[in-house]
């Protein structure tokens, strides 16, 4: 099953109650990579991905997320990570292979000038902000292969960090649930484009 991005984004839903059915790790990967494409300032792809599908760590993840039923219902759960520290760190991993070694010079310098005076806290929030976009470009593709999810943001971040030894810069934007729906979901809910949307001409 493949959905197109519209019919992806219309069909949507927050799912809880999940089919008890694993999903092929191949197209988790597949997911995975498409979400990967998400855009970043200067391409620094803060993003990591975690996957879940042992059944006692989905157990223990779910009592650091206030014990919401979907992280131990759904097949699969993906804690949703950024580590700025190690993009700064790595520079080199992500200056497009097309740049010049000035280009490249210029960017590691114009991130030290622009993250150094930066505490690590700000940095790490500024990751998450950026992590954001691949989270949007995740719950599409999960959709578009025919599967659902349900994105929280409800839990213990120092909970979450101790159970998946996590160092203490890392920061979790979300935990993504994902499997097949058993149940409806509701329907979308949105304010009118009036409300949200000014032109000015």
């Amino acid at each position: 099953m493949s959905l197109t991005v519209k019919e992806a984004i219309e069909t949507r839903r927050s799912i809880r109650e999940y089919v008890q059915e694993p999903i092929p790790k191949e197209k988790i990967m597949e997911i995975l990579r498409l979400a990967s494409l998400a855009p970043s300032a200067w391409n620094t792809q803060p993003w990591r991905f975690i996957v879940i599908t042992d059944e006692t760590k989905k157990r223990e993840l779910q009592k650091a997320a206030n014990n919401q039923k979907q992280v131990g219902n759904a097949p699969a759960v993906i804690v949703v990570t950024s580590d700025m520290e190690d993009v700064l760190g790595n520079v080199g991993q992500f200056a497009h292979p097309n740049m010049s070694p000035e280009a490249k010079e210029r960017l590691k310098e114009t991130l030290e000038n622009t993250f150094s005076p930066v505490h690590v806290e700000a940095r790490g929030q500024w990751a998450a902000g950026q992590t954001y976009i691949a989270i949007g470009f995740l719950l599409l593709a999960i959709r578009s292969f025919g599967y659902d999810s349900s994105t929280m943001l409800g839990f213990n971040p120092v909970q979450v960090r101790e159970l998946l030894n996590l160092p203490e810069h890392v920061q979790i934007p979300a935990i993504v649930a994902l499997g097949k729906r058993a149940e409806t979901g509701n329907p979308h809910h949105r304010h009118p484009l009036e409300k949200i949307v000014t032109w000015i001409e």
